[in-house]
């Protein structure tokens, strides 16, 4: 499994990043490029700990159910849920956006992921930081193919 904390995968996920363009067109799903650099920023700002989310009563009900598909070692389906949280609906700055995420990735590589323990994640409640890694990994790829690179 590929992991943002190997240097070598994390520059090919950066590289990944930058053949994205502000006209680049989703294969699936309803978001623009630009919600879905935005989505990943919120995402990774809430592993890194500079986001507190508040868990729903749902996730301890079904959040541990669902954490166990998600980390399988299957890529993510294009159907899944998005939590509200994490949803962007409005229009971003692209070139912003996608410093945004690449200076989160560069700084979570860098670090070892050191910050991704700071709180439970919103729906899956607490997880390792193998775990984390593994979330934050798998839902970059996602969607970078949904975006085609």
């Amino acid at each position: 499994m590929k992991s943002l904390l190997n240097p070598v995968y994390s520059k090919e996920a950066i590289d990944r990043i930058n053949r994205l363009s502000p006209s680049s067109t989703p294969l699936w799903g309803k978001m623009r490029v630009d919600q879905m650099l935005a989505h990943l920023n919120a995402f990774l700002n809430t592993a890194l700990g500079e986001v507190k989310r508040e868990r729903v009563l749902l996730s301890y009900v079904f959040g541990w159910i669902a954490k166990k598909k998600i980390l399988s070692d299957k890529p993510f389906g294009k159907d899944l849920p998005t939590d509200k949280n994490f949803i962007a609906k409005g229009d971003y700055d692209f070139n912003d956006e996608k410093e945004h995420l690449i200076a989160l990735i560069e700084h979570y590589t860098t670090t070892k992921g050191k910050d991704v323990n700071k709180y439970p994640h919103p729906f899956f409640g607490q997880l390792t930081g193998m775990e984390w890694d593994r979330l934050i990994t798998k839902h970059l790829d996602h969607h970078l193919r949904q975006f085609g690179v």
